[in-house]
């Protein structure tokens, strides 16, 4: 869940202008009323008439702010460290009214102390300079994904998942993708320190010493060992797939997974409801065909987000009754579609922004009735889990409140008012709605229900379910009782017995007869199931409510959530044959999305369509283990033969190198090829290994090794190309410095690296931070991406992380420098423009001439001509002309936009990181 924005549902302004900023109107300032809200939750009595007070009042205020600090555990507390003795400590000294400022907190209930709230008052934080330091810390942070801001209740159900490291997980809805981070953190958890286990007994098994693992390896190192989790040389093993039904939403998912460099993550573009089976490679021998089934799936299903109150007004302005009865439907579906992917003794977390047991417990009451009832899904009892957190048990009994804000105990007396009065305002209303009459015997209170006065949070549902046995999904919840006429022929026959002159009552009927279209849904008990996905409109809330909860998660996208509609083909959840899911190719024209022109600062996706309009996706072509490509790149690297060489892959038709090659865990790789032309909609899988890039000499390999992939490959770099640096002086003077120079003797002031850097051959190596007892070194081991060119050595990181890393290391704000472009232009204007008197150092007076004019920096390649002209002459022998800093800055600008800064995004920043693709680049060539 993301921070609130000046937007309503629509993605628009209160002007109605998308995408422009207005003015903010402060929530402080919005009347926080709604009649039918209060009565409803009142009426329900969820709470007792001693909370009730309570209750409203801490939804009438705002929300306290609330981060997490991501990434491995080792790391995760490296930067919680920081917190902890710089900024708490600046943050307590601030008095206010004589009184000490509260300081952020950690979440109590939170593994590790890793999640964080701060709860001071905008105004004490606006007027106190500490609070900016902090500030720039989180924001520094959060730009290069060591923290991720997310509510603190968005939290628990990936931590109730109780996800491992060899599990498959899927995550249904998944964007902006705050639960998938999380989800992504506990597939790895540990991996960092298997890895080193694994090297430390290779290396003693070869005779060599190990350097130090450092404080983040360290801290790891005595958690538990499962074996099953070293079978990779302790790579994880296990697999997230994140789902998302619309396409735009899809890639803002992508630029969260990106941020954490996984290649056990798939992106996929279904609609949830009816995702499609996965088809896996069969065991040698067997020739049926075998489908993917999950160890873990979360539902956390779109909802009305009354939940959310605190943060968005329009729920105070927009709440009705039917928000909640229009998506009841759509969450069961998806509920029992996630039940028939899971692994028997599998679990499934469901959970909603919402407090409506509409969209709550009669949902998985509901979910469990058409999978065959607790002999096949179970409710588990979650109380003990997170110690710490207040919650409520589930609801085993509430009422059901109509269009019309009429309440309603039982589906006994709505089809006794409709036989009597007709269908008027009830045809959204359904049986499963109600409280089934064996609620007890199902354990709907073993379900937790998160109030926002209980620990100054938001509103949150979640329940874990577990797979006992495999089920056969039953049709939806019918009724007998009532059989509406079909809604035309109605509408005819009403017209007709009114008179002339009741028009308008005629056309109000004719309106509330709709509603009939619903009932053909719920009145066939026989029913088989769709051959295709039903546009379910009639049943949808109106379009503010619908999407609240997510909208509130990604302010800066507004894409309103596309159903597409699947036909539907084998699958073996479903038996007999004739009633088989079929999940073929989608139709392109029922996939078509029109651009949303409100919504300027949605960032722009791939323009390439298929015939029809579905959005065109380049292909995942795996490349041969033996690629000349590859082979130069292990001969270069000198890349360890344990480490794997069949999990890269490029993304253009063709199936070569062209620019970029990816890297990509085993399971990925046999889901992306046994399910290439099948109509899965794939849209991102793998992390950038290497980017090919030009090089000045011949003999030089052009693939670089990029930021994303390092932390993946470095332990198996042969020691040709690895630096290793100790001193802090060291590290700062190459953060703060681009492309220092280290011809001359200008590798003398790159301190204990300087010989090394002088003496490496030109390409991109590996620089190590190893841990040091010097006072001057570092308490935690880090590894960097370098490039050794003619005549500089420089850090391959984009801009946006050096500066985290200055501020994090040596809490230091130091603009940066371009050595290549200062350089000419510095002596320039030093240079004297008329002859001189000066005294030399042997005494004598000598007339000095001026020194030649310095020609500016040439702005097609960034370097003067008079430097042009030295390259050429220093590199005669070698074959040419050298650009070097042209091509150096433009990689690190392609990594600045990679990484830019989620919270204030701009389409031309995003829009390399969305749209590139590896099409053959001729100006990509070696020389």
């Amino acid at each position: 869940m993301g921070k609130r924005g000046n937007k309503n549902f629509r993605g628009k302004n209160r002007n109605g202008q998308g995408g422009r900023r207005g003015t903010r109107t402060d929530y402080s300032d919005i009347v926080k009323t709604n009649e039918l809200f209060e009565g409803y939750y009142n009426t329900l009595e969820i709470l007792g008439e001693d909370e009730r007070e309570e209750f409203w009042t801490s939804l009438r205020r705002d929300l306290p702010n609330s981060f997490r600090f991501t990434g491995s555990k080792g790391h995760a507390l490296s930067v919680q460290k920081q917190l902890i003795e710089r900024y708490i400590p600046e943050i307590t000294s601030i008095k206010y009214e004589g009184e000490s400022v509260e300081p952020p907190k950690p979440v109590e209930w939170f593994p590790n102390q890793l999640a964080w709230e701060m709860k001071t008052p905008k105004n004490i934080v606006r007027r106190f300079p500490p609070f900016a330091s902090f500030q720039k810390f989180l924001v520094s942070e959060t730009t290069v994904g060591n923290i991720s801001r997310q509510e603190v209740v968005s939290m628990i159900p990936p931590l109730l998942l109780d996800v491992r490291p060899s599990m498959t997980v899927l995550d249904m809805c998944a964007a902006p993708g705050s639960k998938a981070a999380q989800l992504i953190e506990m597939l790895h958890a540990g991996e960092e320190t298997r890895i080193r286990r694994v090297l430390h007994r290779i290396a003693k098994e070869e005779g060599r010493e190990m350097s130090p693992d450092g404080a983040q390896v360290e801290a790891e190192m005595n958690d538990e060992v499962d074996l099953k989790e070293y079978e990779d040389d302790g790579r994880t093993s296990g697999l997230l797939i994140a789902n998302d039904a619309d396409y735009k939403r899809a890639h803002l998912l992508i630029h969260q997974m990106k941020r954490l460099n996984s290649p056990n993550v798939i992106v996929t573009n279904h609609d949830a409801t009816l995702y499609p089976s996965i088809r896996i490679p069969e065991p040698t021998g067997d020739k049926r065909k075998h489908y993917l089934k999950f160890d873990r799936i979360l539902a956390d299903v779109p909802c009305s987000g009354d939940g959310t109150a605190r943060k968005n007004s329009n729920v105070w302005k927009d709440w009705n009754p039917g928000n909640g009865l229009g998506l009841y439907i759509t969450q069961q579906r998806i509920l029992v579609r996630a039940l028939q992917m899971l692994k028997v003794g599998g679990r499934v977390v469901y959970s909603t922004c919402s407090m409506n047991p509409i969209e709550n417990e009669a949902v998985v009451a509901s979910a469990i009735y058409r999978c065959g009832g607790l002999d096949n899904v179970s409710v588990i009892d979650c109380s003990e889990a997170l110690p710490g957190l207040k919650r409520r048990p589930g609801l085993t009994s509430w009422k059901v409140m109509d269009k019309q804000g009429r309440i309603w105990d039982s589906w006994k007396d709505v089809e006794e008012h409709k036989e009597k009065e007709g269908i008027d305002g009830l045809g959204r209303l359904a049986e499963g709605m109600f409280p089934p009459g064996d609620a007890e015997t199902i354990h709907l209170e073993r379900a937790m229900r998160v109030y926002p006065h209980l620990q100054d949070t938001g509103g949150f549902f979640i329940c874990v379910l577990e797979k006992k046995s495999e089920i056969k999904a039953k049709p939806e919840q019918t009724s007998k009782k009532v059989q509406p006429k079909p809604p035309i022929a109605s509408a005819v026959e009403e017209i007709e017995v009114r008179s002339t002159d009741s028009v308008v009552d005629s056309v109000k009927k004719i309106e509330s007869l709709d509603n009939a279209k619903i009932l053909e849904l719920h009145n066939e008990e026989t029913r088989p199931l769709p051959t295709t996905a039903t546009d379910d409109r009639e049943n949808q809330p109106n379009d503010d409510t619908a999407s609240a909860k997510r909208k509130l998660e990604e302010e800066e996208v507004d894409a309103e959530t596309a159903t597409k509609r699947l036909k539907l083909a084998e699958d073996p959840d479903k038996t007999p044959a004739a009633k088989q899911l079929i999940h073929s190719p989608p139709q392109p024209t029922q996939l078509e999305l029109k651009p949303d022109t409100s919504d300027a600062n949605l960032p722009s996706l791939p323009q390439k369509k298929k015939n029809g309009g579905q959005q065109f996706e380049e292909p995942f072509k795996y490349l041969d283990p033996n690629h000349e490509q590859l082979q130069l790149i292990y001969d270069f690297y000198k890349v360890s033969p344990r480490f794997p060489r069949d999990r890269f892959m490029v993304r253009n038709s063709d199936g070569k190198p062209a620019k970029t090659i990816y890297y990509t865990s085993t399971l990925a790789r046999d889901i992306l090829v046994k399910n290439e032309g099948s109509g899965m909609k794939f849209v991102h899988c793998g992390v950038k290994m290497f980017v090919k890039q030009e090089v000045q000499k011949e003999g030089v390999c052009p693939w670089r090794i990029q930021t994303d992939g390092l932390p993946i490959l470095e332990a198996w770099i042969g020691e040709g190309r690895v630096v290793r640096l100790y001193k802090r002086p060291t590290l700062k003077k190459l953060l703060v410095e681009m492309f220092p120079k280290i011809n001359g003797n200008g590798w003398m002031e790159l301190g204990e690296i300087g010989e090394r850097a002088r003496d490496i051959e030109m390409g991109c190596c590996v620089l190590r931070v190893e841990q040091s007892d010097d006072e001057k070194g570092f308490k935690e081991r880090m590894v960097l991406p370098l490039w050794r060119s003619l005549y500089s050595f420089n850090l391959m990181l984009p801009k946006e992380e050096r500066k985290a890393m200055l501020l994090r290391l040596f809490n230091d704000e130091t603009p940066l420098v371009n050595e290549t472009l200062s350089h000419n232009h510095n002596r320039g204007t030093a240079a004297k423009n008329e002859e001189h008197e000066a005294v030399t150092p042997n005494g004598k007076t000598e007339v000095l001439k001026p020194e030649p004019e310095i020609e500016p920096i040439d702005p097609q390649n960034g370097v003067a001509a008079a430097a042009k002209e030295v390259f050429v002459e220093d590199d005669k022998e070698e074959g040419g002309v050298s650009l070097v800093p042209k091509m150096e800055e433009e990689a690190i600008e392609k990594e600045d936009a990679a990484f830019s800064k989620l919270e204030d995004v701009k389409t031309k920043e995003v829009q390399p990181f969305i749209n590139a693709r590896d099409e053959p680049d001729t100006s990509n060539t070696t020389g």
